[in-house]
C-alpha cells in the first residue's frame, strides 16, 4: 500500500501519487495551481482548479480551512506548486506536498494522454 510522503518533505513523486490514486482515489484533494487557460489544455482527472495568481484571496483560505483529507498541489514544472505548498505550510497546514516534475513528468511517467506544453 502506498503512502504520502513523510511530513518533513515538500514534493511527492508521480509514481507514489498514482499509486495512491489508483488504490482510493477520493482520499487525496487534487489541486492545480495553473492558471485557467493552462487548465483548458490538460488536466489530471479528479483536479480542481485553483490558480496560483488568485490563491491568496480564494485559493488559500478554502485550502487552509478544508483539512478533511490531505492535498497534492500541482503546476506545469513544479515550481508554483512548490511555492504554493510552502505558503500553506506557512500558514500551518502540513499534509500538503507539491507534486515534483507537475504535470509535464505526470504526462511523461504516468499519462501519455495527458497532452505537454
Amino acid at each position: 500500500m502506498a503512502e504520502l510522503p513523510s511530513l518533513d518533505e515538500f514534493e511527492i513523486s508521480p509514481a507514489r501519487l498514482s499509486e495512491l490514486l489508483e488504490e482510493n482515489p477520493e482520499a487525496i484533494r487534487l489541486i492545480d495551481c495553473r492558471e485557467e487557460d493552462e487548465f483548458a489544455l490538460c488536466k489530471i482527472e479528479g483536479a480542481e482548479l485553483l490558480p496560483l495568481s488568485t490563491f491568496a484571496e480564494s485559493g488559500g483560505p478554502a485550502l487552509l480551512s478544508d483539512e478533511s483529507k490531505p492535498a497534492v498541489i500541482y503546476c506545469h514544472h513544479g515550481m508554483r506548486s512548490l511555492q504554493t505548498t510552502m505558503f500553506v505550510r506557512q500558514r500551518g497546514r502540513a499534509d500538503v506536498w507539491s507534486l515534483a516534475g507537475g504535470i509535464d513528468l505526470w504526462s511523461q511517467e504516468i499519462d501519455p494522454t495527458v497532452p505537454r506544453y
